[in-house]
């Protein structure tokens, strides 16, 4: 039987160091005329339920007819980053190596992630960990807003694009927040969850998820935890 691990991006795969949020302000700023007075909290969100939220927010008329020319400007806000992107930012410790080895052990590896897809494509090629990602075959924001729908998304197209038969108890979300775990057990997928992001590890512990680590820095803990369990 095939096993798929679902990469969350930010927080997890890699850090951006407030890019992200900044090109919100943007493409907000963009089609609106102005930018957001504060900003949301974006982490285990996904880019349509940002925006919207922001639209929201700013008392915006008819907020899901502008939902589309701000996710479009998103988009065309983060590729414009993407240089920027690779001096500031960074992938997190451990998780070149940690991809590399997964891919060695023949485990699928894709994408699960809030980020559209294009924002997604963007953000792990600056950081060159797309060579062992089948991003084809991954769920992202621009497929369902809401994020506990993204695990069967997933499984569907690694069946159809990659003739794999991956059943939910052999996949793994690993993410950083709260939403992927709620992610992973609506899905009936499996979850680690690793302390990178803004929720610290015994925060994460007390959700209940299959494992928990500080990071990944540890390539053999996270590859007993992702192969042999």
């Amino acid at each position: 039987m095939a096993r798929l691990v679902l990469w969350d991006v930010d927080g997890t795969l890699i850090q951006t160091h407030g890019i992200g949020a900044a090109v919100f302000d943007r493409a907000l700023e963009k089609v609106i005329g102005i930018g957001p007075a504060s900003r949301l909290l974006l982490g285990g969100k996904t880019d349509p339920q940002i925006a919207l939220e922001y639209l929201r927010l700013m008392a915006v008329d008819d907020p899901e007819q502008r939902l589309p020319a701000v996710l479009e400007a998103l988009e065309a806000e983060l590729a414009a980053t993407a240089e920027r992107m690779t001096e500031t930012g960074e992938s997190l410790a451990g998780v070149p190596e940690l991809l590399a080895r997964l891919a060695a052990e023949g485990i699928h590896q894709t994408l699960l992630t809030g980020n559209t897809a294009a924002n997604a494509v963007v953000k792990v090629t600056a950081f060159g960990l797309q060579g062992w990602l089948d991003l084809e075959i991954g769920a992202y924001g621009s497929d369902h807003s809401d994020r506990t729908e993204l695990v069967p998304i997933a499984l569907e197209r690694a069946r159809l694009l990659r003739g794999l038969r991956v059943e939910p108890d052999d996949t793994w979300v690993v993410g950083d927040t709260a939403n992927d775990l709620a992610c992973a057990r609506a899905g009936g997928a499996r979850c680690l969850l690793v302390a990178t992001g803004g929720t610290s590890f015994r925060e994460l512990e007390d959700l209940g998820p299959e494992a928990v680590l500080a990071d990944l820095s540890d390539i053999e803990t996270a590859v007993r935890v992702l192969v042999e369990t």
